[in-house]
């Protein structure tokens, strides 16, 4: 460039236009997104939701939560797939407001590249939007953020933050659990979101694994195993609360079930869950060879197979197995809760795992 040449933001790397496009390109997948709450539509200040709606609740708790995808971002980004990435992120965010007992409202998303691509950008909002539909809230608003010099021209990442609302005397928690609840599992659909930095180095770095390699145990190759969407199990709690006495919910996320399922459980009492009622899938199982990743490893970094579980009443399991089915998600019981007495922890896995 001329040093008589004035300086731009194009100049700089930030292509206003690109940007402009990709919100034009995002607008369709994002109506399908709306409740009836929701007022005005994309390109405002900020997304509008109306609050009136929550008349009908005699004490409402607000329920929030921020989470991103982590660096299963990179797998979407060497793959070329960004139709997926999205339903990870909802799921991340949602998943943990339905925990409570919230039924989600809306969310908003934060998109971080290193170069605008309009039909890219697109595709994220797109498996973004889709989430939205599957976790029944509506996608309000977001950003995209052009960062070039911090980012790579193909680099990218997301994160998300929620809103939910439950009846104060709906909340779910460590208080109702009690004595003889039983602990029921729902069945992952792979990884999820978290351990990806594991994962990644176990793969590619000790077992020169490629993304496009068929892998025989997984019945695809790696990077379709590696990018299959996270579960996003809102409705299907929600469901379980109209038709049983649910006590709590854990997603099983970063830290692993044990740790998880031990967030809501009250002091005095402990959660003892038996890991012969299931198998993992074959993807657990070829991160801890190729890496010789030690059992306890695995299982305080992945999900291990469990991406949700519900704590009922003894008596209230059959219809709570049936309600799951009767949506489509595998489930079983996988545990009990006992008084804690010697139980250093509020929860522990024990037995193997069924082969």
């Amino acid at each position: 460039m001329s040093e008589t040449t004035g300086a731009s933001y194009a100049s700089a790397g930030v292509d206003i236009e690109a940007g402009d496009r990709a919100v034009e390109l995002m607008k369709e997948w994002v109506k399908k997104t709306q409740r009836p709450e929701v007022l005005g539509g994309l390109g405002g200040f900020a997304g509008l939701f109306d609050a009136s709606a929550l008349k009908r609740y005699e004490r409402p708790l607000l329920a929030s939560a921020t989470d991103g995808v982590g660096t299963k971002v990179d797998v979407a980004r060497q793959m070329g797939v960004y139709d997926t990435i999205g339903h990870d992120l909802v799921a991340m965010v949602m998943d943990d407001i339905v925990v409570c007992g919230a039924e989600p409202l809306f969310m908003t998303d934060y998109i971080c590249v290193g170069k605008v691509h309009p039909e890219r950008v697109a595709a994220i909002v797109k498996g973004i939007a889709e989430g939205c539909v599957m976790a029944g809230c509506a996608l309000v608003g977001g950003e995209t953020a052009e960062h070039p010099g911090l980012l790579g021209p193909d680099d990218f990442d997301v994160a998300g933050a929620g809103t939910g609302v439950v009846e104060y005397d709906r909340l779910l928690g460590a208080d109702r659990i009690r004595t003889g609840d039983a602990v029921i599992a729902m069945a992952s659909s792979g990884l999820h979101s978290n351990g990806y930095s594991l994962v990644r180095h176990v793969v590619f770095d000790r077992a020169g694994m490629a993304l496009d390699q068929q892998v025989e145990e997984l019945g695809r190759t790696l990077g379709e195993e590696l990018l299959e969407p996270t579960k996003i199990y809102s409705l299907d709690c929600l469901a379980l609360t109209r038709t049983t006495d649910v006590h709590a919910f854990s997603h099983i996320t970063g830290g692993g079930l044990a740790a998880n399922l031990a967030r809501v459980i009250p002091d005095g009492l402990h959660a003892t869950v038996d890991r012969s009622t299931w198998t993992p899938g074959a993807i657990f199982d070829l991160v801890g060879k190729a890496g010789r990743v030690e059992r306890l490893e695995l299982e305080k970094t992945l999900n291990m197979g469990v991406g949700m579980m519900a704590v009922v009443p003894a008596e209230s399991v059959d219809v709570a197995l049936a309600t799951l089915a009767d949506r489509g998600v595998e489930s079983w019981v996988a545990g009990e809760i006992t008084e804690r007495g010697d139980h250093g922890t509020g929860a522990e896995l024990v037995g193997d795992y069924a082969k």
